[in-house]
Parts: C-alpha cells; structure tokens; sequence
C-alpha cells in the first residue's frame, strides 16, 4: 500500500512538469496547424539558461526562468518571422522537415557552444524531501509541480481573461472569422509562437535541477510532448493536461511495477503513442482543430 501511494505522489507531480512541457506545443498548434517540432530545443535552451545563470550569476533557476522564458520567447518570436511564417501555407511535410531542421541545427549549435557533457544544477531543495512515514515527497518536484500549475494557471487566465488572449482563441477557432473581425492574425501566430517557446523554455529551467543538462535532452521531450499532445487531442488544451497525467501515470506505473521497469518507463510514450493512434485516433477529448 505504501508503494502505491508512493506512486500516486510521483505520477502527481511528474504529470505537473508533463502538463507544462506539452501545454505550449498543443497551443501552438492550436493557432498555427503547425506542429513546432523545435519545441524540445526550446526546452534544452531553457534548461541552458537556468544552468549558466546560477554558474555565472549565482542566480537560482527559479528566479532566472522568467528572463529565460522571455529571452527565449523573443528569440522564437522572430525566428518565426523570419522562417517559420514563410511555410504557414505550404504542405505539411515542407513545414515538417523546416521545423526539423531548425531543430537539428539549434541541437547542434549547442553541442558546438557547450559540448555534449552531461550538466546539472546544484539547489538546496533538489536533494531535500519531506518524510511522511516511509512516503518521500521530494522538494525540487513539489516547487516544480507548483511552479507549473501557476504558470498554466496563468496561461488559461490570459486565454480567456486578456483581449490578446480571446484573440488568440478567435484565431485558433476561425482565422478567416478572426480576420474578418479585424484581428491581425499574423501577428497572433507570432504571439503565440512565442508563448509556446516560453513556456517550453520555462519547462526546462525547471528541468535544469531536476534533470542533466545536455544539448540532446530536447529530443526525449519532444516525443513526450508529442505523444501528451495527441493522446489528449490535436489543439486541446484540457486534453492535454489530462494525456500529460495519462503518461505520468503510465510510466510511474512501469517504473514500479515492471521487473527492470526505471529502463523501460522511457519507451512508454512511443507506446502510449502508438496505441492512441490505432485505438483513439482523435485523442481523449477529441481533436480541438481540423488538419488540412
């Protein structure tokens, strides 16, 4: 019985930092119908700036990651301008391949810049836990399961409560409706590109003391995220905070449960993904937007 609550609390707060990593991918499809397969590079500059801020600045990740998180947003605010909205009405596959490359060229800028070592953030609270009998809440997750939900908290409160917010939803919705209303949608898809980038590079200040550091870390995101994203529902927000709990239980469940189960919980999404698509297309709550 202490063994699965253990698991509850861990599946609990690993489904947090899930729902924060995937939250922004699902938005940015959402608005845009194009799947930002940069998102897990945008997480491991996240992760990158939280690490060099509390090295060179002693400054701790926390409370670099709202500059990270703009500085990174700003960054994809404009490589969006200059690239990406070049493709938004080319065949998918060309947007595809674009985003891939970009990808694949931040992964190795950074491979380049900082070497492929393994790197970590050194924080009090990440090697701290509370003790309830023989159950162990770990600090670093519990700050980092609360500093995700605020933050999504934030992001619906923006959705439905700011005028650039109900924007974004009117475009996500109907561009053509949206523009007709007189919303620049351009401008939106920007704007929400960016948000996607910053809440992506918000997950990965948090995963700089949690997680090692390295320029490929954002590939392993980007299927997890991938795979939150359909199972909940292409362009569902809801849906994907509800696919992120789904995997979280999923593999915490392995992990426990399964002989040798801490190697093989990394290859759940893969099949979380595969099943979701044979058995639920469409996902939990159903595809949020149409793919042409």
């Amino acid at each position: 019985m202490s063994l699965l609550l253990q698991c509850l609390v861990d599946a609990i707060l690993l489904g947090g930092l899930y729902s924060l990593m995937a939250i922004g991918l699902s938005l940015g499809f959402g608005v845009t119908r194009i799947i930002n397969f940069a998102h897990g590079e945008m997480i491991m500059f996240g992760a990158y700036g939280a690490y060099f801020a509390s090295i060179l600045l002693g400054v701790d990740p926390l409370l670099s990651l709202p500059v990270v998180a703009v500085l990174v947003a700003a960054a994809s605010a404009l490589l969006f301008k200059g690239l990406i909205e070049k493709v938004l009405d080319a065949p998918h596959i060309n947007q595809i391949l674009l985003l891939f490359g970009i990808g694949l060229v931040l992964q190795n800028v950074a491979a380049i810049l900082w070497t492929g070592d393994a790197r970590s953030v050194s924080t009090p609270y990440a090697l701290t836990a509370f003790e309830f009998d023989t159950l162990l809440v770990p600090h670093g997750r519990v700050i980092a399961f609360v500093t995700a939900a605020i933050l999504i908290v934030a992001l619906f409160c923006w959705l439905h409560f700011s005028e650039l917010g109900r924007a974004t939803r009117a475009v996500a919705e109907n561009g053509q409706a949206a523009t007709l209303m007189g919303i620049n949608v351009s401008r939106m898809y920007m704007i929400s590109f960016g948000i996607n980038a910053a809440l992506g590079s918000a997950t990965g200040a948090i995963s700089a003391f949690l997680l090692t550091v390295t320029p490929f870390m954002g590939f392993h995101m980007l299927v997890k995220a991938f795979a939150i994203v359909v199972l909940g529902g292409l362009g569902s927000v809801p849906g994907t905070i509800l696919g992120a709990f789904a995997l979280a239980f999923a593999e915490t469940w392995v992990s426990y449960y399964v002989p040798d189960g801490s190697g093989w919980a990394e290859g759940v999404s893969f099949v979380v993904l595969l099943c979701v698509l044979i058995i639920r297309p469409k996902g939990i709550l159903g595809q949020a937007v149409a793919v042409h």
